[in-house]
């Protein structure tokens, strides 16, 4: 039983609280040692100094009981304070391996969510069904914010689930002149939202871009 209880001491969770009582408990034994070596001082012999006179009788001068009961009391104290300083060193170490053990989970724990996250994107965004091979600059596409290599993923009603060919696209464009048209792209992983509004300008068309079918 005294050896399951000793494990269980060994493995407990050391906190910031037990290595501040510790030092508490340290700083109490060296005041009560300040104590007794003040009380050595007041009666003049120090720690070593003898408590019996030339002819070996209990010095008259001293209070030989005090002055026992002192020392012995120091030498107690001292093996404690050498005691919970170890204790304080063992805490520290087992603190400083638990953060460092708790810094190292929560950094997996980071990472693996963030993995998740991105799979789960990967897994939720539509397969693009067209690509942008040219825009012009000054066109209402460029002004949009479209950029080449941008793949579409829905262009107004048009989306991965319904596109058949580029026929569909030139007839929303043609029945949306002058409306803003929402679309959405993949642009290096990701999913983009952009407004476009179709309208005639200096170039060809109403849009000033080039669209190409992805194949799938």
């Amino acid at each position: 039983m005294k050896m399951t209880e000793e494990n269980h001491e060994s493995n407990a969770t050391i906190t910031i609280e037990d290595v501040q009582n510790l030092v508490k408990k340290k700083d109490s034994i060296e005041e009560q040692i300040k104590a007794y070596y003040d009380v050595l001082e007041d009666q003049g012999v120090g720690i070593e100094g003898p408590l019996i006179d030339f002819e070996g009788y209990p010095r008259a001068d001293v209070d030989v009981y005090q002055v026992r009961t002192a020392r012995h009391s120091i030498s107690c104290l001292q093996n404690d304070h050498k005691g919970v300083m170890v204790e304080i060193e063992e805490a520290l170490h087992k603190l400083h391996a638990h953060e460092r053990a708790k810094r190292e989970l929560d950094q997996g724990q980071a990472q693996a969510e963030a993995k998740a996250e991105a799979m789960d994107q990967e897994v939720s965004l539509p397969v693009p069904f067209a690509r942008v091979d040219n825009i012009t600059q000054g066109s209402p596409a460029s002004q949009s914010g479209l950029q080449v290599g941008d793949e579409i993923i829905e262009f107004g009603s048009v989306n991965t689930g319904n596109f058949k060919n580029l026929q569909n696209i030139a007839s929303v464009v043609q029945h949306s002149e002058g409306k803003l048209l929402s679309i959405s792209v993949l642009r290096s992983d990701e999913k983009v939202r952009l407004s476009l509004t179709p309208q005639r300008w200096t170039g060809r068309g109403l849009l000033g871009c080039n669209i190409v079918p992805l194949r799938r």
